[in-house]
């Protein structure tokens, strides 16, 4: 008899894994209460893979061996719940595609900066390794292995997908930093949302590896109480490290194992401090891969940083244009204006997911001199920052809010459009915010 599994969410992970299941011999099923995105529907037609959209079959549904639940669908609801009470397995799709490689597996996971890092981690592996990108940047990690298993991979990986994981063991875990968001998911507890980041060391052992800040508190106090089996090496900016990275007279130095590996950071293409500790991270996982000293340096320098996170996208009348657009929560705002060194006018806005902007207000004051309210609801905005700068207007349109920078930008200003909120008010996603942005821009 062949197993059955039935798929949750017909987008990038459902149907990676369906395509990797049906190749495995699962009688496979995919149920998505919404719509098939036109390019999923062709592929499953094409691979004669059975689905259902608009609705959940729950009666065939709850006859699965096994499900695989796609990362947009909470616990919560009622077809996961019937699923669990009746005992059947769910898991993600890293957890799933996992089983069907022999692949050395770098996973990458933490609040921001988690793209960043495992795009600049995979730069560097690939000069002198085969290695795949997947998880939540790129195509699906099923259907890489599908198509052509890399002996390795990096994998950016969310709490959502670390919330179904169940023997998932990365070689290398990193987590860039841990700061409240998605708590919606979480039952708005700040400590759920912690222990699902931190699932990513849970099946680790002492031959793994787990890369880390150690300048953020909430990751130090964390492993103070809980015990973590992997070999630890952090990273930071502020305090000596004998095993890891740390920062020393703008040199980045690098130890494992007594050997050592020391980066000037003035010739990083990313900007930022918070760029300085994803290079930190990405490089400790190059030089743990025994990656060249010389190649890690060369490809820090000629690393070009990804789409829609603090993207220069065109210098008109001698004004910056930034696409930040990837910034969907506060904290990842908060490095945006950090690494200001201009006059800023700023752009937010957009679904709000329970934002506190009060450790925003020292650059706000310092930095931007007019905002752009861009979202359905603009009222939490208005109140925070109305008092702090002389411009603050709202529109629903990007084009209209790129008009309004360009009349107040003079010669020597940034234009960020930094958002700290998710884009699903007004656009389909971040990257269609951040396209929209690109494209106002040059049309200017």
């Amino acid at each position: 008899m062949k197993q059955k599994l039935i798929v949750l969410g017909g987008g990038e992970s459902g149907v990676g894994t369906a395509l990797l299941a049906k190749e495995k011999n699962f009688e496979v099923f995919v149920s998505d209460k919404g719509e098939i995105q036109k390019q999923y529907k062709q592929v499953l037609k094409h691979n004669e893979i059975e689905f259902e959209e608009g609705k959940h079959s729950e009666d065939r549904i709850l006859k699965a061996n096994l499900v695989m639940k796609s990362p947009g669908i909470p616990d919560s609801v009622p077809i996961v719940k019937r699923i669990k009470s009746k005992g059947i397995t769910v898991m993600s799709e890293i957890e799933f595609a996992a089983h069907y490689t022999n692949a050395r597996l770098v996973a990458i996971t933490g609040s921001n900066g988690k793209t960043t890092t495992a795009s600049l981690t995979h730069h560097l592996l690939k000069q002198e390794l085969r290695v795949g990108l997947a998880g939540n940047i790129g195509d699906s990690f099923a259907k890489q292995i599908l198509e052509e298993d890399y002996p390795n991979y990096v994998l950016e990986v969310s709490s959502f997908q670390l919330d179904d994981i169940i023997e998932f063991k990365p070689y290398i875990a990193v987590l860039t930093n841990i700061t409240p968001d998605h708590l919606d998911r979480y039952g708005y507890s700040f400590k759920a949302y912690i222990a699902s980041k931190f699932r990513i060391v849970e099946n680790q052992t002492k031959d793994d590896y787990f890369i880390y800040d150690a300048d953020d508190e909430v990751i130090s106090n964390w492993i103070k109480t809980h015990s973590i089996q992997s070999t630890m090496l952090p990273f930071s900016l502020e305090k000596p490290i004998e095993n890891g990275a740390y920062l020393d007279n703008n040199n980045i130095k690098i130890t494992i194992d007594n050997n050592q590996i020391i980066m000037p950071t003035k010739n990083l293409t990313l900007e930022g401090k918070h760029n300085i500790k994803n290079a930190m991270a990405a490089s400790t996982v190059a030089h743990l891969l025994k990656i060249r000293k010389q190649t890690i340096r060369e490809s820090l320098e000629n690393f070009q940083g990804v789409e829609h996170r603090l993207e220069h996208v065109l210098k008109i009348n001698k004004v910056q244009y930034i696409n930040d657009s990837k910034a969907t929560n506060v904290n990842a705002t908060y490095y945006a204006l950090e690494s200001m060194d201009a006059p800023t006018i700023w752009i937010v806005g957009g679904v709000d997911k329970g934002n506190d902007y009060k450790e925003l207000f020292q650059f706000v004051n310092e930095k931007v001199k007019a905002i752009i309210c861009l979202g359905v609801d603009n009222k939490k905005l208005m109140e925070s920052f109305g008092s702090m700068v002389d411009i603050i207007v709202e529109t629903q349109f990007m084009s209209e809010a790129v008009k309004i920078a360009y009349k107040v930008a003079d010669a020597g200003d940034n234009v960020l459009l930094s958002p700290a909120c998710a884009s699903f008010d007004l656009f389909e996603n971040y990257e269609d915010r951040g396209r929209q942005f690109k494209n106002a821009v040059r049309n200017l």
